[in-house]
């Protein structure tokens, strides 16, 4: 498996692993798919603002992909990022998504960045414990802030810490 910088021949890729988990999975709280225009613009204005889109490679074919950006648009949030981690649902229990949020989590502290935020639907355990055990700890549970399916969702808050600096 390869990890490297997304590009824009992978939109479709990245659009249809971000479709099947809009239509069968909690992971993401969007109710509409996507089509390749909207993933390179999405790639695009990440990448723009100098943020990774990463992908996972096996045999030619995305298996999977990784990005962050700023987890609030206020400047006193500026050394904080939210990300986000998909795996093609044949990918899914092989290891991908950890491998991706490793390389995702070296790129956060190349850029300086000091806490990166998962916001995770939370009976998704798997994410959760994945989480864990990369070192992010707690950060807090919002009860039915969101819906999909006909049911509320709840939203676990875990953070890791990505340097020691004292001040920014």
């Amino acid at each position: 498996m390869q990890i490297r910088a997304a590009e824009e021949g992978d939109a479709g890729a990245i659009a249809e692993i971000y479709n099947d988990a809009v239509l069968n999975t909690t992971a993401i709280w969007n109710e509409n798919t996507v089509d390749i225009a909207n993933r390179i613009q999405w790639m695009a204005a990440r990448q723009a603002a100098g943020f990774p889109v990463l992908v996972a490679v096996e045999e030619q074919a995305v298996i999977g992909y990784a990005s962050y950006g700023d987890w609030r648009p206020w400047d006193g949030y500026r050394h904080t990022v939210e990300h986000s981690v998909y795996v093609h649902k044949n990918g899914r229990g092989k290891g991908v998504g950890g491998i991706l949020m490793v390389a995702l989590i070296e790129r956060a502290r190349e850029q300086g960045k000091h806490m990166m935020i998962a916001g995770i639907e939370s009976e998704n355990s798997a994410s959760i414990a994945l989480h864990k055990k990369l070192g992010f700890s707690d950060g807090g549970r919002l009860n039915q802030v969101g819906c999909k399916f006909g049911r509320w969702l709840d939203l676990t808050f875990l953070q890791l810490q990505l340097d020691a600096r004292p001040q920014p």
